[in-house]
């Protein structure tokens, strides 16, 4: 439904602030059938696409890969940004799902239609298609998704009765029982400089952060969804029942002290986690994420794509890269050879592949991926990312590590952030509904 109404407002004059694109054929160049070959450079931050460019290389002796290692988060967009400007683009470049609108709707990107759209089609259920497929036109191809998981310390919910929660209302019963138990230990974490996990559980909840109403972009960080959200995690918070904490080492400082024996995440977590506290093997599992109502309801936390940057001198040869690093089996072997992620295709039919390849022995067992793919599977459709992200984003950080101290509520944050977000729009010259 959202890409219909969409389709239509791009092919609008008035839809220009909407999408600054247009319509019809993709401008990738030459047609699909064309067989890519010769050199292209490849950027990503992403862990092991050392590994992946090297085995594509091994494997494809007609197209050679210079993988250039970048800078994740802000300071990466902002080179790719300025590579478009000076003519300087790699030919393939990873965008993560926030992210992609905000460079479709700048024009900064090659739309890929007609080399990737039916691979995109035949390879990605809907909810996943939709990060990606924009005004009619597909631009980027998913890499790996990020179901919600809820990790915890089986060991400690043993030897302390407590049950492992399925709803909101029993998480909340959970973190005050961990509290009793240990009054060091916290049974949850709300992160004070990344809005990702937010942003998710807005989305589980049945949050639309954007969407469009005729030819205009509707902006809506405050709905109910989202502030029956915020006010749960800012009560949790601000009742000390869950830690305030950085996601990079704070946290897992505090999980190595017994600091954090449960928290909320998504399936990349689990290798992060084996990786960095080792010491903890066989006393953790994972669990569906909890629900309001216990029906199955997931979203994502995080997620990556593929993109042809606008300026690309060899297209061809990057589809051919793009298309074995996201649905091909050799490729995905070769992002989990190092043993270290625990990464979730996009592509359900690589599951098999990474659950072979991810040891099982850190969760005594378990199978991971059967609480990935039951959370992929619940994912709620309809989720929109906004075209300036990193504006949304950035003003919702700049005041989260104030809710913890009781300097301001949670759904403040994200009613400053909306804000935030639709000045920058009107600044850009996009059309925002009141």
């Amino acid at each position: 439904m959202f890409r219909r109404r969409l389709t239509a407002l791009v092919c609008s004059v008035a839809a220009l602030g909407l999408l600054a694109t247009g319509c019809g054929d993709s401008d990738g160049g030459t047609p699909a059938a064309e067989k890519g070959t010769g050199k292209i450079t490849f950027w990503s931050f992403v862990k092991g696409s050392d590994k992946v460019a090297e085995a594509f290389n091994r494997s494809h002796p007609d197209i050679e890969v210079t993988f250039e290692a970048v800078p994740s988060g802000q300071e990466y967009y902002s080179k790719l940004t300025n590579a478009v400007k000076a003519g300087t683009v790699p030919d393939v470049a990873v965008a993560e799902f926030a992210q992609l609108p905000e460079f479709a709707t700048q024009g900064k990107l090659e739309g890929l239609n007609e080399r990737l759209g039916p691979l995109v089609e035949d390879h990605f259920p809907e909810p996943t298609r939709e990060l990606v497929q924009l005004g009619g036109e597909t631009w980027g191809v998913p890499r790996d998704a990020a179901p919600l998981m809820m990790f915890y310390r089986n060991d400690f919910f043993t030897s302390h009765g407590i049950d492992v929660p399925t709803t909101w209302a029993e998480y909340r019963t959970m973190t005050g029982q961990v509290r009793k138990a240990d009054p060091k230990a916290r049974g949850g974490v709300l992160y004070t400089d990344n809005p990702g996990l937010l942003t998710a559980l807005a989305q589980q909840a049945g949050s639309q952060w954007f969407d469009t109403e005729k030819d205009a972009w509707k902006v809506s960080l405050t709905d109910a969804p989202s502030r029956k959200v915020a006010d749960y995690w800012g009560d949790l918070a601000g009742q000390d029942l869950v830690h305030s904490l950085s996601s990079l080492d704070p946290f897992w400082t505090s999980v190595q002290q017994n600091r954090t024996v449960a928290y909320v995440c998504a399936s990349w977590c689990a290798g992060a986690q084996q990786a960095t506290v080792a010491d903890q093997k066989g006393k953790w599992s994972v669990a569906p994420v909890p629900t309001w109502d216990g029906k199955p309801a997931s979203a994502m936390y995080g997620g990556s794509s593929f993109v042809i940057p606008k300026g690309a001198k060899n297209s061809a040869a990057a589809a051919e890269f793009i298309k074995w690093i996201t649905t091909d089996p050799e490729g995905m072997k070769a992002w989990v050879s190092t043993g270290t992620s625990s990464m979730f295709p996009a592509d359900p039919r690589l599951v098999p592949v990474t659950r072979s390849a991810f040891p099982t022995d850190y969760f005594g067992g378990q199978d991971i991926y059967a609480v990935g793919s039951q959370s992929y599977k619940s994912i709620v459709p309809g989720w929109t990312w906004g075209p300036v992200m990193g504006t949304t984003n950035t003003a919702v950080v700049d005041r989260l590590p104030k809710v913890a101290d009781g300097g301001t509520k949670l759904i403040d944050v994200l009613a400053d952030a909306q804000r935030a977000t639709v000045e920058d729009m009107e600044r850009r010259g996009m059309k925002v509904a009141p």
